[in-house]
């Protein structure tokens, strides 16, 4: 009997070439929610977002565009190939909020601050290396594998002769701006998201990028169970006049296997994602100021772990860790306001 053709499914999230109809498919019911009037940050690109973008169907929100695109499917279901995607929502701003904002731009200026003596500059860190523009051929493709570069979306099938391959994509980085949505690389502008995601590419080359250089993966420290040990992961933290806000992101964090237990001066991390191979961080982080443990609590999001942490004394915390060294900087106590 002849193969099925395989067919493209439309679900947003999932994008697979399917021929089996009752194959299950991953993919997000919820339309995108982008906040009318804010950016979404384009890693390494400097455009900042002060509020965050996710799927109207479940939880997760982020700030940068790749991380969006990496919030895993929430539903399962079946493939389809006509089903209309739901238009994206966009937030407007609480009239509360804008009141409040209009009443504050009246008032009059504060007084300026006298200089801060002996500041301090902290570098910014250098961008990683550039990803390998071609596939090693030592590394076997998976089967189903989807090509690397922006727009093009190609998936290989095992067996397949690569020889008249023609990759169309965008070599820039995606922009969202005021409701304007594009690629650095090309001048076309649309305003919905699933006419963005329909953006074809402004530039072709003969091979996709399936598995790249490989060189991460060779670098990589794995232990023997064959985990992928990280040794450190980015953080970010504020403060209330009576607890720390740490944020530890690493994402697809396994729930059930994410162990924290807080000390008196620490907080003891043992956290692996549902990655493969999985992803493990574990690491007794030395914090600055004493905690109360039985009043701090963690929750796992899907790009990060936040922990609460009870301060002891009520003291405020120039840094987090404590080998951390001071910058000499003011800390606003609390989040930053929305603009």
């Amino acid at each position: 009997m002849a193969q099925a053709e395989a067919q493209k499914c439309v679900h947003q999230g999932c994008g697979k070439l399917f021929t089996d109809p009752d194959e299950v498919c991953r993919y997000h019911p919820g339309p995108p929610i982008f906040h009318e009037g804010q950016k979404v940050r384009q890693a390494n690109h400097g455009v900042s977002a002060s509020r965050p973008a996710g799927w109207k169907c479940c939880k997760p929100r982020v700030l940068t565009f790749e991380e969006f695109m990496a919030i895993p499917p929430c539903t399962e279901g079946k493939h389809s190939t006509t089903d209309v995607p739901p238009p994206i929502e966009k937030r407007e701003a609480d009239p509360a909020a804008v009141a409040a904002a209009t009443a504050a731009s009246e008032l009059p200026p504060p007084p300026k601050r006298a200089p801060i003596s002996q500041p301090q500059h902290i570098p910014t860190p250098p961008p990683p290396p550039p990803e390998s523009e071609d596939d090693d051929p030592s590394i076997e493709i998976p089967d189903g594998q989807v090509c690397r570069r922006r727009g093009c979306g190609a998936v290989y099938k095992k067996g397949s002769s690569r020889e008249d391959e023609k990759c169309v994509h965008h070599p820039g980085a995606p922009i969202f701006h005021e409701g304007s949505k594009g690629y650095t690389c090309c001048k076309r502008r649309v305003l919905e998201f699933d006419q963005f995601m329909k953006i074809e590419g402004c530039k072709t080359k003969n091979r996709h990028l399936f598995v790249g250089s490989g060189n991460k993966d060779k670098n990589k420290n794995t232990n023997a169970d064959g985990e992928e040990v990280l040794d450190t992961v980015r953080t970010d933290f504020y403060q209330t006049q009576t607890s720390v806000i740490a944020s530890f992101f690493l994402k697809k964090i396994d729930k059930d296997k994410a162990k924290v237990e807080f000390q008196d001066r620490a907080v003891d991390l043992d956290l692996r994602t549902t990655d493969t191979p999985v992803k493990r961080y574990k690491k007794l982080v030395q914090l600055w100021g004493a905690i109360d443990p039985a009043k701090s609590t963690f929750k796992v999001l899907g790009t990060k772990l936040e922990v609460s942490l009870a301060k002891a004394d009520g003291a405020s915390w120039p840094v987090l860790r404590a080998e951390d060294r001071p910058t000499g900087e003011i800390l606003q106590v609390g989040r930053a306001g929305r603009v």
